[in-house]
């Protein structure tokens, strides 16, 4: 097998060859089929998130060893089975869900392996999908996709249950009250798209990117605001009637997350999901006074991907820009990625 990784961050990644490993106890052995290309790669290429202040948050810190595979949205056949893996077969065609926690915790007990204080995602501390094989620690990380393409399924990995995971959060407003979603990348297109599935009432978008704004109208926003306006919160405020209910933050820097507080109505909620990075101060008197929540979301539990699946087998596959590529490209997907080249989500096929 081969493997396209990161041996110094930031540096080109690197094709190595290696053995092509044989399944032992619950494993499975995958043949990718397709792999997406997700903003979170950038920064474990990089190295590290900004916190702020001119600090660094080190992936070698979380448990991120060099040589790294990565690829986390991933989608592969199966091949060979170890003797304990029970429920597949050779020839199946399974989404896997990459995050992975201890199995053993309270946490992983309920199904939240995403929030396990000793994570071992795939992409991130496992040999991820920028290869042509993988190995999965068990089956219940594998997810029949039915009658959807891999190229589509993929990006349900990350993107898909990412953005799910969010909505979630501000499902007692959904239906009656208009969404903001800042950021129209991979993440955010694929949040309109699955707002509408999920009964949503409307959704506006801000984006500082013009061709991003114009495929969220193209995808059903209701308005789109340009997020680099003097005006932008009085925009958002207009068209929310007074104030937003519900805030998604895809993007994640400091400026983004004090744009969702500033312009939310009493009761309102700010849920963050980018990894941008940056700081924010937040009055402290605003959290009672504004019965404000601020809540963080990551990616998403193994019930969660369970039932974007069947929500997508029901309603249709979200209707998100998706382009391929030979796995031979992916440095280059990457840097076209962080240019901000890239609309929608960008799926490699070794």
């Amino acid at each position: 097998m081969h493997s396209y990784d990161v041996c110094e961050c930031g540096a080109p990644l690197q094709r190595v060859e290696r053995e092509t490993p044989a399944p032992k106890g619950a494993e499975v052995l995958l043949r990718v089929i397709a792999a997406g290309v997700c903003h979170s790669d950038l920064h474990i290429w990089d190295g590290y998130y900004d916190i702020g202040g001119g600090q660094k948050l080190r992936l070698q810190d979380r448990g991120v060893k060099l040589p790294l595979t990565m690829g986390h949205e991933n989608v592969g056949e199966v091949i060979a089975t170890g003797p304990d893996a029970k429920g597949v077969s050779v020839g199946d065609v399974r989404l896997i869900h990459p995050w992975m926690g201890c199995g053993a915790c309270v946490v992983c007990r309920r199904g939240e392996e995403n929030l396990c204080t000793k994570p071992g995602n795939i992409g991130i501390q496992r040999g991820g999908g920028f290869a042509t094989h993988l190995v999965v620690p068990h089956p219940r990380y594998l997810f029949d996709i039915g009658s959807l393409s891999p190229e589509r399924a993929a990006p349900l990995a990350c993107s898909g249950v990412t953005a799910y995971g969010a909505l979630k959060k501000v499902s007692d407003t959904l239906r009656d009250e208009p969404v903001v979603m800042i950021g129209a990348g991979g993440v955010g297109l694929m949040a309109l798209a699955l707002h509408r599935k999920m009964g949503g009432k409307s959704a506006i978008v801000v984006d500082l990117d013009p061709v991003k704004r114009d495929a969220a109208l193209k995808a059903g926003a209701a308005h789109v605001i340009d997020g680099a306006a003097k005006d932008v919160a009085d925009q958002i405020r207009a068209a929310t009637g007074g104030g937003a209910w519900a805030t998604i933050d895809f993007v994640g820097a400091g400026s983004t997350v004090k744009l969702g507080v500033d312009t939310a109505i009493k009761g309102a909620k700010v849920v963050v999901v980018g990894l941008f990075g940056g700081d924010v101060t937040i009055p402290t008197p605003f959290f009672p006074m504004k019965a404000l929540t601020v809540q963080g979301s990551y990616v998403g539990s193994l019930p969660e991907i369970a039932e974007l699946l069947d929500l997508v087998n029901r309603a249709g596959a979200p209707d998100v820009p998706v382009a391929t590529r030979p796995l031979e490209q992916v440095t280059a997907a990457l840097n076209d990625l962080r240019d901000g080249k890239i609309i929608g989500r960008v799926v490699m096929t070794p």
